[in-house]
């Protein structure tokens, strides 16, 4: 957990030093890689039930999407690689993951320790 909050800090950092311009499209990014993590991470911990695989994966999985566009993008349609297209759909996978992350798993906990004090 930890980690995630170093990267977080990291990223939004590195955000924030492009001269602070923002961009409809970046916004867009953003959202799609919250989507994408959204979806993976659901489907990944209902699979599962483990909550770093699920994390790692739906970061990983917005992550390489970004990636995949922005060289998509780059290098066959347009010649510009932007980074900071790149850093929006990270930053919004990991949004999602990390948030995805802090509240799955606290009913069934809280549920079972109601079982378990219905038995004693």
């Amino acid at each position: 957990m930890r980690t995630s909050l170093i990267i977080f800090l990291t990223f939004f950092c590195i955000n924030l030093s492009s001269a602070q311009v923002t961009l409809e499209d970046d916004g867009l990014h953003f959202l799609v890689g919250a989507a994408i993590s959204s979806g993976t991470y659901a489907f990944v911990y209902s699979k599962t039930q483990n909550k770093s695989k699920a994390f790692w994966y739906s970061f990983g999985l917005s992550s390489l999407a970004g990636l995949s566009k922005e060289v998509h993008d780059g290098y066959i349609i347009s010649g510009k690689f932007d980074t900071s297209e790149l850093i929006s759909t990270m930053l919004g996978g990991l949004t999602a993951s990390y948030t995805f992350n802090v509240f799955t798993g606290k009913r069934k906990k809280k549920k079972r320790e109601e079982l378990l004090a219905s038995f004693n």
